[in-house]
């Protein structure tokens, strides 16, 4: 909430910024003289304020027209062309095979939940593996298919490459986005926070080893 409030702070002062540069002439505030600036207080207040807050308005219309998922659908093989492929334009689609009885499959279904409810202007679906692809192996298991305007553009095979049972939510929206399935405001891998601990723990017991092996 904090960051949305922000954010439409931001937002808000852009507006007003570019509302004032257009009425003066492309004017920033700090080169405006005195008579300007008591000429701009006095006639765009009102004007200008009714301009923001329709633009404002006709944001918020069309972002509500995008957000129109926010939940994770389970489909079966019949539904896959309808609920895929022909999802609709520019709509993106993170499709995930999974298995019950599978701990990194249940937990991608977790994180799935939430990444929905997060970005409802992507369509998140789950699927069992089998029912959408007969015979598909549990060893690709997890697998996510990512979709947009009805053709394949990426997809993550096996639990490698979501990082195992390590794998949290920002680490798979990371992904994601990184793809561009989302438009998070994650700047960095969070993966990477782990990787240094990892590191430093691997060096450790490296050195340990040939310490252990000088001794004997």
């Amino acid at each position: 909430a904090e960051v949305s409030t922000q954010s439409t702070g931001e937002q808000i002062q852009q507006m007003v910024d570019e509302a004032i540069r257009k009425r003066q002439g492309g004017k920033m505030l700090d080169e405006m003289d005195l008579d300007e600036l008591d000429e701009l207080e006095d006639e765009t207040d009102e004007e200008m304020m009714r301009e923001i807050r329709a633009k404002r308005i006709a944001e918020m219309k069309a972002a509500a027209s995008l957000a129109r998922f926010g939940s994770v659908l389970e489909i079966s093989g019949h539904e896959y062309i309808q609920e895929v492929n022909k999802a609709g334009e520019g709509v993106w689609v993170v499709l995930h095979l999974y298995k019950q009885g599978i701990p990194l499959c249940a937990l991608l279904n977790q994180h799935m939940t939430q990444l929905a409810a997060r970005f409802p202007a992507t369509k998140f679906i789950r699927s069992i593996s089998t029912t959408c692809i007969p015979n598909f192996p549990d060893s690709n298991l997890p697998t996510f298919f990512i979709y947009k305007d009805g053709e394949m553009v990426d997809k993550v095979v096996g639990a490698v490459r979501f990082g195992g049972m390590n794998c949290t939510m920002d680490e798979l929206e990371w992904k994601l986005h990184r793809i561009g399935a989302v438009p998070s405001k994650l700047e960095r891998d969070p993966a990477d926070k782990r990787a240094i601990p990892d590191a430093m723990t691997s060096a450790i017991r490296q050195a340990n080893y040939y310490n252990d092996s000088d001794s004997d």
